[in-house]
């Protein structure tokens, strides 16, 4: 399932922004592709996040991932459910499983992001 409206990065993240504010999300492929989500390393608030550089680590039965922020801003706050279910990214990776809250420092970062019709074409090939 790729949602239309939102942003998505070729490693498998997808960004919903509101204004200046992001929220951060890994993919339902990603999610499939990792299989059973045991556990998430999450940002503290007001740590800053560089795009492009993991920020955080999230850890399924099959292996374990950084996290890589796709754009660059200020924590504003942790999805901390996942500290107990971390499942909830399997279960709904676009709502109940997002993994952070940003506030924006770059938006001419968006450029850099795929739309859902791009995303689609990366992962149909």
């Amino acid at each position: 399932m790729v949602i239309d409206g939102l942003y998505y990065t070729e490693t498998h993240e997808w960004l919903k922004v509101e204004e200046d504010v992001a929220y951060f999300g890994i993919t339902d492929y990603a999610q499939h592709e990792l299989g059973d989500i045991v556990y998430v390393e999450l940002p503290d608030e007001e740590d800053e996040l560089v795009a492009k550089e993991a920020f955080g680590s999230i850890e399924a039965v099959k292996a374990v991932e950084d996290l890589v922020a796709p754009v660059s801003g200020e924590v504003l706050e942790a999805n901390e459910e996942l500290e107990d279910s971390p499942e909830l990214i399997n279960k709904s990776p676009y709502e109940d499983g997002w993994i952070v809250k940003i506030k924006l420092s770059d938006k001419s970062e968006l450029e850099n992001l795929l739309s859902a019709e791009d995303y689609k074409k990366i992962i149909e090939d």
